[in-house]
């Protein structure tokens, strides 16, 4: 629905402050009803563009895409989070790659060359080689991810994994990996470099000061003995025994 009399309020406001750039806000939740609102919004402005919000929902954005048949104006930047970063530049073609299944490397590789600092990859590899990845590199990691955007987004990039992102709790994912930093920050740092010391008393304390229980504590520290046996043996160009990305589904809840 279109209230003519807010179009009418925001085409004297255009017309009172002659912006230099107009863009058309469109929330791709809204799906085809996005397409209507953004024909009415052509007729009365003189629109240089379209930004693309809250794909990383569950709809793929389909009839969004076809604002750039419709309106004849290009879609500049889509929105896949709620902060700042995940404000990124439209590709079409990477997008409908995505929107096949075909996964979109290229914004994959990007994001990870933004949220992961060279030196520090190189000393986590070293450390990697070394074996001697602690809880520290752990959280880090985590950190990484997070900067990235989504699980569910992230996923998507991936080719084949787009299915697998439909079966998981991403929500719940993407919270967990909060609850994992409170468990890591309520450790000591001789316990996150040293985690074969965490004993039944020390994780009484890391589970009061983190506010979780001791069972996701040991969860945790079996997911990291598990990533870093991972890790070894990979440096090593193997894999550990019963890896195999289509189990992940299993970890659904």
């Amino acid at each position: 629905h279109v209230d003519d009399d807010l179009m009418r309020e925001v085409a004297e406001v255009h017309r009172r402050t002659s912006p230099q750039q107009t863009w058309l806000v469109i929330d791709a939740m809204t799906g085809q009803d996005a397409v209507t609102s953004a024909k009415a919004f052509h007729d009365r402005l003189p629109l240089d563009g379209v930004i693309v919000t809250k794909l990383d929902g569950d709809t793929r954005g389909g009839a969004i895409v076809s604002l750039r048949h419709i309106l004849g104006k290009p879609i500049k930047f889509v929105g896949v989070g709620e902060k700042i970063e995940p404000l990124q530049p439209f590709h079409p073609d990477r997008y409908a790659r995505r929107i096949l299944g075909m996964g979109d490397i290229l914004s994959f590789v990007e994001q990870a060359q933004k949220a992961i600092d060279d030196q520090d990859a190189k000393q986590l590899e070293e450390k990697f080689l070394k074996n001697r990845f602690d809880l520290d590199d752990f959280a880090s990691q985590l950190k990484a991810i997070q900067k990235m955007g989504s699980l569910k987004d992230l996923l998507g990039m991936i080719p084949g994994m787009s299915a697998l992102a439909g079966k998981l709790n991403m929500d719940m994912a993407d919270k967990q990996m909060g609850r994992i930093e409170a468990i890591v920050n309520s450790m000591t740092v001789k316990e996150r470099r040293n985690p074969d010391i965490i004993n039944a008393s020390r994780k009484r304390r890391i589970a009061r000061g983190s506010g979780t229980s001791i069972q996701e504590i040991n969860a945790l520290l079996k997911q990291f003995n598990w990533m870093k046996k991972m890790m070894s043996q990979m440096s090593r160009g193997k894999l550990p025994p019963g890896f195999d990305l289509k189990n992940l589904g299993n970890l659904a809840p």
